[in-house]
């Protein structure tokens, strides 16, 4: 043990000895050999110099660049989409789509992008129901997943060994008892707070486990970036959800912290189903490579109603995707709008070009509504938050703090004619440091609907003034400064 003891020792004195030349070879590398953006180069040279042995430690956890890497092998898939894609691409270019779709006019170049970027297919046969009460979803979910006749593909970012999750596995045991096909795939970090054994209990029962970049040494997760944010629910291949709620008592509002939670999740049916098929197929692959699967098995064939007429593009983006999709997407969007922009996000750190776009809106006259929670789950990103939110209300935007308890969902709807939600908020961790998906609604009546829950929360909310935000104390301007000058690594 004393031997042990001394070469620990020699390690620390040799790290000590040599913190100059490894802060320089590090700065060397953050500089020359990683495409970060200047800010966040920046930010990371000030803690490197300002608090050496602890900035070395928290790069080597969250600094490393995946350099893009091309993680998921999609090329089987975007084979069998390549002849949908160029139709597609054909019909907005002949103005055909908007022909069929008049409310889709002002977006055909959007629908273009995703395809040429993305692969998303639009598709147009999707009947989508919106949640908005953790009750009322998980509700709802467990009933689908009674119904499940050949297959069940879980996929959440948090999960907890909770009333919530012991309902939805009551559900799973007996459908695996009848046969059903069970997958379940979790977050290495997210899903720290269920126990190993249950895993292995449910994997004795029939069910298949997979975890997403799993910890070392059972609990330790050396990568704090590139975490699965996803939460995708797809049952038989026919009924689809996703959106913003986990798996934990939380977002039932049973957590007195946080109290009642506001979330946005969607339930859809329809040919976009198999989009959030294919990309639960493509997380699972990658996760649990000796248990792979096929997509031609679990694309079914859609289930269509009399109310099956919004148009829908299932959008992903991630680390290794040279485009941030989902944050083109808003960018896109925010430049289009013409009268209303309505943002909910937990978290609202954008980038420069995101926030120039809602300037330019603002001062363009468009109404700009933002809304944030009252309350922070991670108080350095509420005050970055906080500090762009409210140079944005210096401008003429309309910004509100949700105080009926936590505000976790995450969208924009422009115009009310088209609307993006799902698992990205709009912070740069989800722009380009998570996997995250997204639901795209060109739909005036979806979108309506979605700006009318927004007019509802307003209720529950209180406007940021200027001179609220003007007559903030020192204390509070001291907490925005240093959260927004880390901004760039939150």
């Amino acid at each position: 043990m004393e031997a042990v003891w001394q070469e620990m020792q020699m390690v620390f004195e040799f790290i000590f000895g040599h913190l100059m030349i490894i802060n320089l070879i590090l700065a060397v590398i953050i500089v020359f050999f990683q495409r970060k953006d200047p800010k966040s180069v920046w930010a990371w040279l000030l803690i490197l110099y300002f608090i050496p042995v602890a900035g070395f430690i928290f790069y080597l956890l969250i600094g490393t660049d995946m350099h893009k890497q091309k993680m998921f092998r999609t090329k089987e898939i975007e084979d069998k989409l390549s002849d949908a894609i160029r139709h597609q691409e054909m019909s907005i270019k002949n103005q055909e789509l908007t022909v069929s779709y008049p409310e889709m006019r002002d977006y055909g170049d959007l629908v273009l992008y995703h395809l040429h970027v993305s692969n998303a297919i639009l598709t147009n046969d999707n009947e989508v129901q919106f949640f908005v009460d953790g009750r009322e979803k998980f509700q709802a979910l467990v009933e689908d997943l009674k119904q499940a006749q050949s297959s069940i593909h879980i996929q959440y970012y948090i999960i907890k060994d909770d009333e919530v999750f012991r309902s939805i596995l009551e559900v799973l045991r007996q459908k695996v008892q009848e046969g059903v096909e069970v997958r379940i795939l979790f977050d290495g970090m997210g899903g720290r707070f269920v126990r190993g054994r249950l895993w292995k209990e449910l994997r004795g029962m029939g069910m298949q486990v997979a975890e997403f970049f799993p910890a070392i040494f059972g609990q330790l997760q050396l990568r704090v970036n590139y975490r699965n944010h996803r939460k995708i629910v797809v049952i038989d291949g026919k009924t689809g959800y996703v959106g913003g709620f986990n798996i934990a008592r939380e977002y039932i509002g049973l957590d007195k912290k946080f109290g009642y939670w506001r979330d946005t999740h969607m339930r859809i049916k329809g040919s976009a189903v198999d989009a959030l098929q294919v990309r639960f197929i493509l997380d699972w692959n990658f996760a649990a490579r000796n248990q792979t699967i096929a997509f031609e098995k679990y694309l079914a064939e859609p289930e269509v109603g009399p109310n099956s007429e919004c148009p829908v593009q299932i959008v992903t983006s991630g680390p290794d995707s040279l485009e941030q999709s989902i944050r083109n997407t808003y960018l896109r969007l925010i430049h289009k709008a013409k009268r209303t922009i309505y943002i909910q996000t937990p978290y609202f750190i954008p980038d420069e070009a995101i926030m120039s776009a809602l300037s330019i809106a603002v001062h363009s006259g468009v109404e700009v509504n933002i809304m944030i929670p009252c309350k922070p789950d991670h108080p350095f990103v509420y005050w970055a938050t906080y500090s762009y939110v409210g140079e944005l209300v210096l401008q003429g935007a309309n910004c509100y703090m949700y105080m009926d308890g936590f505000l976790h969902a995450k969208g924009i709807v422009v115009d009310e004619m088209a609307l993006c939600y799902g698992t990205a908020n709009m912070d740069i961790r989800s722009f380009s440091l998570n996997f995250e998906v997204n639901a795209i609604l060109y739909d005036e009546g979806k979108a309506r609907e979605m700006t009318e829950y927004f007019h509802q929360d307003l209720k529950r909310s209180k406007q940021i003034t200027k001179n609220m935000y003007l007559g903030r104390n020192l204390l509070v301007r001291f907490k925005e400064q240093v959260s927004r000058l880390l901004s760039p690594l939150l």
